[in-house]
């Protein structure tokens, strides 16, 4: 009797949302999820095309960085993989190379059960795939958005949704986007999927809400004027932009400019000012600490800083 009361309990949706809710305003059990060489040096000559590199994903304390455990291959797998989001402890994770027919798996590594979406309805071939993932709170669901593009500037936008275990086809693409432009870097937050595009010498930001179907653009600040250190995340509940470009008042440090996405306006903060050099920008942690990457090439190592 017990154990049924026990199981009803913490099956209930209320449950659930109670629980997150309580991890997410603590801050607790949050970690990185990094792919790295195994005993995190390189094993092979980077040089040989016929030898494969051995990678592997890991979960790594937020603050510390020490290891916390390895995360293999919900099917076994041993090919490369890609994750393209995570939320509540769910994580997406597909073919390190997208292409139309990559399988899709919603894994959650603490309980080893995963969900295999079913294959979308758009079968373009030789076209550029983006994909994310995330919750939606407006509707408290989990949504995968796949964006697939070709060189001949056709455009199209599949939506996954994990409560009904479909996809959706948008039908309607907004003008400015039936033209071409180049893809950069993009982040899911709040259910919304964003991407920094480039048509011609204008950055802007296109946002699509995986609830409402609405697509918006938010031109760049004039300063971001090449793609090279730029970096898109959300810090303080805000999408916001990272840039390494100019150099900073005292020249022993080094700076990233920040820009946050207020009432459809930027902003520009404090820039982010650290002293190590040829560091790259890995995003904001859940304490809005920027997380910064600093590669040494011939060991095939990486140190990580928190600014």
């Amino acid at each position: 009797c017990t154990c049924k009361s026990w199981s009803d309990l913490i099956g209930s949706s209320s449950f659930v949302s109670t629980q997150l809710h309580r991890n997410v305003t603590k801050h607790a059990h949050v970690y990185l999820l990094c792919l790295h060489h195994p005993h995190f040096e390189r094993q092979n000559d980077n040089d040989d095309p016929y030898v494969v590199e051995e990678l592997q994903w890991s979960l790594f304390s937020n603050e510390t960085f020490e290891q916390f455990s390895e995360l293999s291959h919900p099917l076994g797998s041993t090919d490369h993989y890609g994750i393209y989001g995570s939320s509540n402890g769910l994580v997406c994770i597909s073919d390190e190379i997208l292409n139309f027919d990559s399988p899709i798996h919603i894994w959650n590594p603490s309980v080893r059960k995963f969900r295999t979406p079913p294959m979308g309805t758009n079968n373009l071939k030789f076209a550029y795939v983006a994909l994310q993932f995330g919750f939606h709170p407006g509707v408290n669901d989990y949504k995968a958005v796949r964006m697939i593009r070709t060189n001949k500037d056709t455009f199209a936008v599949e939506v996954y949704s994990l409560r009904t275990d479909s996809w959706k086809m948008i039908e309607t693409i907004p003008p400015w986007l039936k033209c071409h432009w180049q893809h950069h870097t993009g982040t899911f937050f709040n259910g919304v999927a964003y991407h920094i595009i480039e048509k011609g010498p204008i950055f802007s930001i296109m946002s699509f809400d995986s609830s409402s179907e609405e697509f918006q653009e938010f031109i760049a600040p004039d300063a971001i004027c090449n793609s090279l250190g730029l970096c898109m995340d959300v810090y303080k509940e805000h999408i916001c932009l990272l840039f390494r470009y100019y150099g900073c008042e005292d020249e022993c440090m080094q700076k990233y400019d920040l820009w946050v996405l207020r009432e459809k306006r930027w902003k520009q903060l404090c820039p982010f000012v650290y002293p190590w050099n040829r560091c790259r920008a890995m995003g904001i942690n859940i304490d809005n600490e920027l997380l910064l990457q600093q590669k040494d090439y011939f060991k095939g190592v990486a140190d990580l800083y928190l600014c």
